[in-house]
């Protein structure tokens, strides 16, 4: 399958290399050939000097030959010409980025019915959803929602003073709802068996039906820590502000710390309840007479990813519960936790993961890069004729380096085990580790024939 993807910026790059790691037949166009660079000498992807949103380059062969189009530039209305001018050349599948919100709250159906875009990225909204999701449920690193919200992903960090360190998983007393279904350990992944144990330090992810999971990550939680009641945003760009507004119809208490004055006031603009406060994040008077110390969460999200992470570790410092980061680079997500970061996140893997999704397509509904892209949650359905229908698992001889951790049929979740049967139309859950994906996949959903 050939995917064109228009705009070598950041965004661009990681799709690109996430996609040529999966074999796809990439093609990276961009005008300035700067951009280009650094994808030639370290992807395996054929590189285009040209404008995206061109009919001349829509007719270069390489191009007018592609599956789906990509357009990740920096302007809306280029993406949107993009996918419009690949459309009328023959690509059959189209995703644009969208960055105003604007674009996607008032004239979303619009976009896709008349501009004939099949998926719309926007990774500042996808990033707020993401955040707003993990800080609703205590003890949180990561919470992901598969088959309409009737399967859940939990993932925590093992803490030195847990409980639940040091015990077997058999004897831990899981709900029968609820599966241990990875262990990440010194960036090894470990699908784990009754005897595993969960270590200090370890990340733990766990799945199953949503009101028991929320019930037994409670057990994670520190016996100190209290629900969230007071939030601090530092940063109020686009992620900030979709961010800030979420939390309106909650009793949450939001501050948002902005030294850019025109932000400042489309904030306030927008916020009811919330507070907004003119200053620069890093003046430490400011935030101790905004109360830092008495915040259960901080939340750091100006575009400087060092400025994020000097952001976190002094609102550590000066008395804050948790902190979050938002970072553009993914090789900084190892880092910034080594250092004492609570929760980080890519924004731009984020968006990759939908992208991924997208781009298998068959029956993949839903992909969730976990570990920094070392592992994934994948929601497929299940197609007929695949080698994983009408046979009990145990005997399908399925990849060691995989689980289906979950399957739901109609409107039933449910955990598997070794004679669980799936049948076509099931939506099974499965964590892989990354570089197996491919392979793991075609036991669910068959070879691509495109």
């Amino acid at each position: 399958m050939r995917i064109v993807i228009v705009g070598a910026g950041k965004l661009g790059y990681s799709i690109a290399e996430l996609l040529a790691n999966e074999e796809f037949d990439v093609v990276l166009v961009d005008q300035d050939e700067t951009r280009l660079e650094a994808a030639k000498n370290t992807l395996d992807v054929l590189t285009v000097t040209a404008n995206g949103a061109s009919p001349i380059t829509m007719n270069d062969p390489d191009i007018r030959s592609a599956d789906i189009l990509i357009a990740v530039t920096a302007g809306d209305e280029v993406n949107m010409v993009a996918c419009i001018l690949a459309k009328k050349h023959g690509i059959t599948h189209t995703v644009a980025r969208i960055r105003d919100m604007q674009f996607l709250s008032e004239a979303k159906e619009y976009l896709k019915e008349n501009f004939d875009i099949d998926l719309m990225l926007n990774p500042e909204l996808i990033t707020a959803r993401e955040v707003y999701r993990i800080l609703m449920t205590p003890a949180a690193l990561d919470v992901e929602d598969f088959a309409s919200g009737k399967v859940r992903l939990f993932e925590t960090k093992v803490r030195r003073d847990s409980k639940m360190a040091n015990v077997p998983l058999k004897d831990m007393d899981m709900p029968a709802s609820v599966l241990a279904g990875m262990i990440f350990r010194d960036h090894q992944m470990i699908i784990p068996h009754g005897d595993d144990i969960l270590k200090p330090g370890d990340n733990a992810y766990f799945i199953g039906d949503p009101a028991e999971i929320e019930k037994f990550s409670a057990r994670f939680v520190k016996r100190e820590a209290r629900r969230l009641e007071r939030l601090m945003i530092i940063g109020a760009g686009r992620t900030g502000r979709a961010l800030a507004t979420m939390f309106e119809p909650t009793d949450v208490k939001v501050k948002v710390i902005e030294k850019d004055s025109e932000r400042c006031q489309r904030m306030a603009d927008m916020l009811q309840n919330g507070m907004v406060i003119s200053g620069d994040g890093t003046d430490i008077d400011l935030l101790m007479q905004e109360g830092i110390h008495e915040t259960d969460v901080v939340v750091c999200l100006t575009e400087d990813d060092k400025l994020n992470l000097m952001l976190a570790l002094l609102a550590k410092h000066l008395g804050a519960r948790e902190t979050v980061v938002r970072v553009g680079r993914s090789e900084y997500v190892d880092l910034m936790e080594k250092v004492g970061v609570d929760i980080v996140l890519s924004a731009r893997l984020l968006s990759a993961s939908e992208v991924l999704a997208f781009a298998r397509r068959g029956g993949v509904v839903s992909v969730s890069l976990l570990e920094s892209a070392k592992a994934e949650a994948v929601e497929v359905i299940v197609q007929e004729g695949t080698p994983v229908v009408g046979h009990p698992l145990k005997e399908v001889h399925l990849p060691r380096e995989c689980l289906v951790c979950a399957y739901v049929r109609g409107e039933e979740a449910a955990i598997p085990n070794g004679d669980s049967v799936l049948l076509p139309g099931d939506r099974a859950i499965l964590f892989i580790e990354t570089q197996f994906s491919q392979k793991v996949i075609q036991y669910f959903k068959g070879r691509d024939r495109a």
